[in-house]
């Protein structure tokens, strides 16, 4: 399976509202419950209208269209992170899952993957 770097860093918020979310940004993932409104988003496009909010990610995807039959990919990760003590936070898309980890982390969880078989570009 190949897992595919992105080269920005990434901020996760908790926004008033979604009045100042650029929706046609390259990534802008959104989520709204009856308790808040969360948005990812690359960190250089963080809306002024934001309550809280974490900086420092970095980000990988799984590479591909994933079937919904299929059942483990994020478990079969996460599970090696923790191994390795390394947290993350994860988005899913329709197509694929995008899986974010703090920057001091990042090489190592890509060579913890490596090590494992996963291939990893860009």
């Amino acid at each position: 399976m190949e897992l595919q770097k992105l080269a920005h860093c990434f901020s996760i918020c908790k926004l008033e509202d979604f009045s100042e979310v650029d929706i046609q940004a390259e990534y802008c993932f959104t989520a709204k419950t009856d308790e808040e409104i969360s948005l990812v988003c690359i960190t250089e496009q963080v809306p002024s209208n934001t309550i809280e909010r974490e900086d420092g990610w970095r980000a990988f995807r799984i590479q591909g269209v994933l079937d919904f039959s299929l059942i483990g990919i994020l478990s079969q990760i996460s599970t090696l992170l923790a191994q390795h003590r390394i947290g993350i936070f994860v988005v899913s898309t329709y197509n694929t899952d995008y899986v974010l980890t703090k920057a001091e982390n990042f090489e190592e969880a890509l060579d913890v993957l490596g090590a494992a078989g996963y291939r990893i570009s860009g």
